[in-house]
């Protein structure tokens, strides 16, 4: 399996929220729906998005941006201009200054004018729809430039969203899982983009062979030299090249996907902390509480307190 694929096994739209956004400038809004990820791109005109940390990233017509995280952020027609109104999940029209309310289709916000930019967002609003391999191995705003990975035209998008047809959700679903795949490879396929090392360390013969040995079974006691023997290199041959590829000893890397791992299944099932431990490879509640806390500074039994607040308040 490629990395793209590893990444995005078990990522599935259910009900993603589109919106078509036009505005005359200046205008500015501060984003707070609280969905984990979402897409953007631009139908006409240029935007810019600035994140809680780090520098603004424009964006012009067909670039894919991909923000990652709860953290509230700014969609402006400048970097400086002040965002004159907060949308929630409750609001994607807000009425702001420049935003007129929905008109016309549901998923439009804003009559249509030759001037006025136009905005294409999606979002994945269930945190159950997106592993944290995931979103872990994203920045916080990646974009794509158009032309660097083939996905559904910024017209096709447009002309679905404002658009009221038999099976439409289901369409805009895999509509917003084709367009963050094909993100991904563009991101991929650039160099120089800071994808994370182990996702580039899977096309190694070796080093790709002992990771996929470690996703597909965390609960095995693996050691390195089981890993070194699977693969066909000494002990120190093994842990020497695996270092250098994936950024970290390989004993280190397991620790992290397990815990990566058992923090999904803690949002995404009712297993008790106890079986969630033996399924990635602890040998009981009490070791994978302690793990957990080194790892993400935080016990289990309050992960999945936290995500379920977080769940309930989105």
């Amino acid at each position: 399996m490629d990395a793209v694929s590893e990444l995005l096994e078990d990522v599935r739209a259910r009900g993603a929220v589109f919106r078509r956004t036009i505005m005359r400038p200046p205008w500015a809004l501060r984003m707070a729906s609280g969905a984990p990820l979402t897409l953007a791109t631009m139908v006409r005109g240029r935007a810019w998005i600035v994140p809680g940390e780090g520098e603004p990233v424009a964006i012009g017509v067909g670039d894919i941006a991909v923000v990652r995280g709860d953290a509230p952020y700014v969609v402006a027609d400048h970097p400086a201009t002040t965002p004159t109104w907060v949308v929630t999940s409750a609001d994607y029209c807000p009425g702001a200054k420049g935003v007129e309310r929905a008109s016309g289709a549901a998923r439009t916000c804003g009559p249509p004018a030759e001037e006025a930019a136009v905005l294409v967002s999606g979002a994945y609003e269930r945190r159950g729809e997106l592993s944290e391999r995931l979103l872990r191995a994203l920045p916080d705003v990646l974009v794509v430039p158009a032309g660097e990975s083939p996905h559904p035209s910024v017209e096709m998008l447009a002309e679905e969203i404002a658009g009221n047809r038999p099976g439409q959700q289901l369409v805009l679903d895999r509509m917003l899982d084709l367009v963050l795949v094909s993100a991904l490879r563009g991101w991929f396929d650039a160099p120089g983009t800071g994808a994370p090392a182990w996702c580039r360390a899977l096309d190694d013969p070796v080093v790709g062979t002992a990771l996929r040995l470690l996703h597909d079974t965390p609960a095995r006691p693996w050691t390195v030299a089981d890993l070194a023997a699977e693969v066909g290199l000494s002990r120190a041959a093994f842990a020497r090249r695996f270092t250098a590829l994936v950024g970290e000893p390989p004993m280190a890397y397991l620790a992290d996907w397990r815990i990566t791992l058992a923090a999904d299944l803690l949002r995404e099932t009712d297993h008790t902390v106890g079986t969630i431990a033996r399924k990635v490879g602890y040998a009981n509640a009490f070791a994978l509480s302690v793990a957990f806390k080194r790892l993400r500074g935080t016990r289990p039994s309050d992960h999945r307190t936290s995500e379920s607040a977080r769940w309930r308040a989105g």
